[in-house]
């Protein structure tokens, strides 16, 4: 995995410009009128030489197709001759909004980044050992020029010559996006570009977030949602629990509520009430289910994880607990609340755009938007922190709930809560992050070394503040989370204010949508 996340580099800079630009179309846009779209371009890549690419026509058509997944729209290869408006409005189409694939690759801005070559880097000495040539078991390494050489066509990436190098002068190169994804399911085109294997892939965006070409985008929302908001319809912001810290130290949580709605939302909701409900739920089936009817269970809140098991553990899957996600709780509570009204999510997830697109799903929450997208409405909108008012927290979940952010929380929330009711009941629990130890921890499960446990699988390394829509580094939104915990009125899901939901303030509230 790449060790660039957090770090702001041209990447996310150009992605920030970009979903700013979309933003302010939206803002300013009257019906049939898209011609703004075409000037866009020359004004993120200004001038006549290029600043990132060989060449400033090039970087002008990567941005032309990155404008038009932030609108929603599908992608064009290089072979498309039409403008970047052609047929724009159609983003404006229910039907469209989640029309796939939701991640993409722009193929003319992908590097064709080596796939597993063993090569020797200048940090070659040309040593009097040759010990790389000795250990090699295929005989692709001479020596050329009192440098180490290796033959691509006999070299098998054992990798023993790296291990034996005094300078570690050798390197193994992977594709960094196919590094990154949990389920193999990024392969070469015939091009040597890379490619997606939809039937593999889980949306978990992880190829997305560790592309250092940029050439990986997903389908966003922001022209959809801010249409929304310009409507008579009322737009209410439900916020993931990962979002402290995610725009910097100015957005504190008593800036949340008047920060969104100078973006026009109605108000903002947190998820961690969802995930509260959620936790109450896993904990109740829990106690039922394990083990009179399923040898484990496991958290549903992280879609990809649950993708992931339904795509190559079958059976495994009908074990994931049949609680609504914190996501779909929260947006549910709001519509009941408040009938009428339309929900965005707010979180670190490009895979809760493929949860939100299940027909299902689309009842309860409206828009997805990530943190990166927000703050790209954020920069449309001139909005400065520092001279809202504060105003309340956006509402009372527990610490647990909120902690549901951070690997290994929604697992912790269930056995607190557990313990709340059976203070002398041992719950045993077990947990992955990244796709690749998701996998390998439901392999043991489906083996039988984890009868009687909670199971808890996050896509994301880190959890959910490593999505692959944060801003901020992992590191740096855990501790924010974490004080935010400690600070929370109350600790426990059942000590939750919206308690009373439980008593059957309304019903359906937790009836699980069909697949």
């Amino acid at each position: 995995m790449s060790n660039m996340r957090g770090i702001y580099t041209n990447v996310n800079d150009i992605r920030k410009r970009v979903y700013a630009e979309i933003a302010k179309l939206s803002y300013e846009y009257k019906e049939g009128d898209l011609a703004k779209m075409e000037a866009i371009p020359y004004k993120i890549i200004p001038g006549e030489v290029s600043v990132y690419r060989d060449s400033v026509f090039l970087e002008r058509a990567i941005v032309r197709e990155r404008m038009r997944l932030a609108m929603g729209l599908n992608l064009r290869s290089a072979a498309d001759q039409a403008p970047v408006s052609d047929r724009a409005e159609e983003c404006v189409k229910e039907e469209k909004y989640y029309e796939p694939p939701l991640i993409n690759i722009i193929k003319f801005a992908c590097h064709s980044c080596p796939d597993n070559v063993v090569k020797v880097s200048d940090g070659c000495q040309g040593c009097l050992a040759h010990p790389c040539m000795i250990v090699c078991p295929k005989g692709a390494i001479s020596f050329k020029g009192g440098k180490s050489t290796i033959d691509q066509e006999k070299c098998i990436k054992c990798g023993k010559c790296m291990d034996v190098c005094p300078y570690g002068a050798i390197l193994r190169l992977k594709r960094p996006c196919a590094s990154a994804c949990g389920m193999n399911a990024i392969n070469s085109d015939e091009y040597g570009r890379a490619n997606i294997d939809y039937d593999k892939c889980v949306s978990c965006g992880m190829c997305l977030a560790n592309c250092p070409f940029g050439a990986i985008a997903d389908k966003s929302q922001i022209f959809q949602t801010i249409q929304a908001i310009r409507s008579d319809v009322p737009v209410y912001a439900a916020v993931a629990p990962s979002i402290d810290g995610q725009f910097g130290p100015g957005m504190t949580p008593e800036k949340l509520r008047p920060a969104l709605m100078a973006l026009g939302f109605k108000d903002a909701v947190e998820v961690a009430i969802g995930a509260d409900l959620c936790t109450l739920e896993e904990a109740k089936d829990f106690l039922k289910e394990v083990p009179a009817e399923k040898p484990f269970m496991a958290t549903s809140c992280c879609p990809a994880w649950a993708m992931m098991a339904k795509k190559l553990f079958p059976e495994q899957s009908n074990y994931i607990s049949m609680a609504l996600t914190p996501m779909v709780l929260t947006g549910r509570l709001i519509k009941k609340n408040h009938p009428g009204c339309k929900v965005a999510f707010i979180g670190p997830c490009a895979a809760k755009k493929l949860e939100a697109g299940r027909r299902t799903i689309r009842s309860d929450i409206d828009f997805v938007l990530t943190y990166e997208e927000v703050m790209g409405m954020f920069e449309a909108k001139d909005v400065d922190f520092a001279k809202l008012e504060n105003m309340d927290t956006v509402h009372g979940a527990s610490a647990d709930g909120r902690g549901f952010a951070v690997g290994g929380g929604v697992a912790q929330a269930v056995v607190n809560c557990i313990k709340e009711m059976y203070p002398d009941k041992e719950i045993k629990t077990a947990g992955a992050q990244g796709l690749a130890d998701c996998k390998k921890l439901l392999t043991l499960a489906k083996a039988g070394k984890y009868n009687g446990y909670l199971l808890e699988g996050m896509a994301c390394p880190g959890g959910c503040v490593a999505g692959a829509g944060t801003i901020q580094p992992i590191p740096k939104s855990t501790a924010a989370v974490t004080a935010h915990m400690k600070v929370s009125t109350n600790q426990r899901a059942n000590q939750s204010n919206y308690q009373d939901i439980l008593s059957g303030l309304e019903e359906g509230l937790f009836d699980a949508p069909e697949n």
